[in-house]
């Protein structure tokens, strides 16, 4: 699948993340940010827009509201982070820590997590639309009542993950690897799983299969 990607300028200004505590409506734009370190604090409805962001932690900070358009993260620690009821368009995470991190309540598209771990990431409630999880650790992730539109796993652990109340319809997760999902019946129908995967699907829905 193919989706948008960042939108990011060539010559960007090196600046330092705390300086989005100097703007009157904590906003951050066209500039690159390394090695910054911005964990435990809050920002009310931050902004960031034609970004690039290397080697950061955010951990346990409060960015519920973020605005984020047009920003690359590489290798940064979004940990517990509170992104919910969030704008995140055009946006790449790339070999990013996000255990934990929350986005329920938001609006996400033509987002790419790369190479990333996101171990009990939350996603309730949120519509994903071009949406790439590749490579992507996601165990005990919860995308409860979720709505997807052309939404890839690609290669991806989804042991334990939950898609209770969330259509399956479209969804290729045939690649990527489980031993017990949360999963509505009713719903997974016209999702793509391997003939590997049916059998677990089938216990799933509390078949009993026999060999004759």
């Amino acid at each position: 699948m193919k989706i948008d990607t960042p939108k990011v300028h060539n010559d960007l200004e090196l600046r330092s993340f705390q300086d989005i505590l100097l703007e009157e409506d904590a906003e951050l734009a066209h500039c690159l940010i390394k090695d910054a370190l911005f964990e435990n604090e809050r920002l009310e409805r931050p902004r960031l827009s034609n970004m690039i962001i290397k080697g950061s932690s955010f951990v346990q900070s409060d960015f519920e509201g973020i605005d984020v358009v047009d920003t690359r993260f590489e290798n940064c620690d979004l940990s517990n982070v509170n992104m919910s009821k969030s704008s995140i368009h055009r946006v790449e995470f790339i070999n990013c820590k996000l255990l934990g991190v929350n986005m329920t309540e938001s609006s996400i598209g033509n987002v790419n997590f790369q190479d990333s771990i996101a171990n009990m990431a939350m996603f309730a409630d949120s519509k994903l639309e071009k949406v790439i999880f590749n490579n992507t650790q996601l165990q005990n992730a919860d995308f409860y009542s979720c709505k997807f539109k052309k939404v890839d796993f690609d290669s991806c652990n989804l042991n334990e993950a939950s898609f209770q109340d969330t259509s399956m319809k479209g969804i290729d997760i045939s690649t990527s690897t489980f031993d017990d999902l949360t999963i509505s019946i009713e719903t997974v129908k016209g999702c793509t799983i391997s003939s590997y995967q049916a059998i677990h699907f089938s216990r799933l829905m509390g078949l009993i299969i026999k060999d004759v």
